[in-house]
């Protein structure tokens, strides 16, 4: 059986983000949460979905094989082979906490972890507070699969861009909005394209920050939260 067109069109439109992988991965999983495909279904050709959603195929495997290690498609091969979406889901992910509702985390983070970003470039940095930044730049970008730890680095990067500011309250409201923001990621797989994206993203805040750019330090930090906030509200939002 295959995806209902009627929902399909207005799921399966052209992504329109610099998050290409991340954009996919939640159209993709709003498309089955929803019921436009369905358990069992098979979801159109790669070519096919590639096009309607605006996207290489190389995107659209990345995020295909993202869903196969979540669980929520698999992959055939043969002449009937394809993507279908697994006959048995996993179970949702818990909700957030009453206080933790998700607009409101990834509104917060934005307005604390952009402003921290373009604060922190529009300052003359010390030589220690740059390498600093340079430091956890480095630490963050030597992770590769070990999820507790990727975690902590990356919060402790966000830390220090947010440090380098050089204004303690703004530290603390980062950590406050990073410690929520760390229990819905903790609910959601840790996937390898993202990785790789995010490292490219902080190398762009920081440079941004270190060459004393706030607009451009401000569009590269929202670029990469948007891509985090792309797989929450995927994951998280049944």
């Amino acid at each position: 059986m295959a995806v209902h067109e009627g929902g399909a069109a207005a799921l399966f439109r052209p992504v329109r983000t610099r998050n290409a992988f991340e954009e996919t991965v939640g159209r993709l999983l709003q498309a089955i949460r929803l019921g436009v495909a369905a358990p069992g279904e098979k979801l159109p050709s790669e070519r096919d979905l590639a096009a309607r959603l605006g996207v290489s195929r190389v995107t659209l495997r990345d995020a295909i094989r993202a869903l196969v290690d979540a669980g929520y498609v698999e992959s055939r091969r043969g002449r009937y082979g394809g993507t279908f979406v697994a006959v048995t889901l996993p179970s949702p992910p818990p909700r957030p906490a009453p206080g933790d509702d998700l607009e409101d985390v990834l509104t917060l983070r934005r307005v604390l972890e952009s402003g921290a970003a373009e604060a922190a470039a529009a300052r003359t940095l010390t030589p220690a507070e740059r390498r600093h930044l340079t430091a956890a730049l480095l630490d963050v970008s030597d992770v590769d699969t070990d999820e507790a730890e990727y975690r902590r680095r990356d919060s402790r990067l966000h830390l220090a861009i947010a440090e380098v500011a050089a204004s303690a309250s703004l530290t603390t409201a980062v950590a406050d909005i990073r410690t929520r923001v760390n229990e819905l990621l903790d609910a959601i797989p840790l996937l390898a394209v993202n990785i790789e994206h995010s490292d490219a993203q902080h190398r762009s805040i920081v440079d941004a920050i270190l060459a004393g750019n706030p607009v451009a330090a401000r569009q590269a930090m929202d670029e990469h939260l948007d891509g985090t906030s792309a797989l929450l509200r995927g994951f998280l939002c049944g």
